[in-house]
């Protein structure tokens, strides 16, 4: 079976389903509890897709497994999880939810760094990899940490801290192609 085909097809399937599902409710019906619910876990779906696809790009290079397939559980978890609070059944929990925020944050994490990992680097420009993936871990555990034990008084410090890494991210995400290109 390829991966990648499937998340592919799973994110035509449900963009598709998620549009007719939209027009049908502007066209004829109204935006209630049902409607919401059902475009919500297309949505989902959707974000799934994208998540698994991007991890099985990179799994199907054969240079990198483990972080792909955690990736690929992770995104399949998150949805999973994301179904139970949009459809109300373990929506009063506030574990449950911060376990969601927890398993989707570490599939986007795991989703990012697989598509920077899809660039094959120069030795001179590796560190750029490095540099992304210690960045994308520390701010995951950052805002991990912030989600479960929801510190009082979030310092200026830790704000400081995270615009920082997220800056960081973003340069590293921007110039990994570059670097790749370079590297040809």
């Amino acid at each position: 079976m390829n991966l990648k085909r499937t998340f592919l097809y799973s994110l035509i399937g449900s963009v598709t389903l998620s549009a007719l599902i939209g027009i049908g409710v502007i066209l004829f019906g109204d935006f209630g509890n049902f409607e919401v619910r059902v475009l919500m876990t297309t949505l989902t779906i959707t974000a799934a897709s994208i998540l698994g696809l991007a991890c099985g790009a990179y799994l199907e290079t054969g240079r990198g497994k483990a972080l792909p397939v955690i990736g690929i559980v992770m995104a399949v978890a998150a949805a999973i999880m994301t179904f139970f609070i949009i459809w109300n059944v373990a929506d009063k929990s506030e574990t449950f939810i911060k376990a969601a925020g927890t398993v989707t944050l570490l599939a986007l994490s795991c989703s990012h760094l697989s598509l920077l990992s899809l660039a094959r680097l120069d030795k001179r420009f590796y560190w750029s990899r490095i540099v992304a993936f210690v960045c994308v871990w520390t701010l995951s555990a950052i805002l991990i940490y912030i989600m479960w034990w929801e510190p009082e008084s979030s310092s200026d410090l830790v704000a400081r801290v995270i615009g920082v890494l997220s800056i960081l991210i973003a340069s590293a995400t921007v110039i990994t192609p570059v670097f790749h290109k370079l590297s040809a």
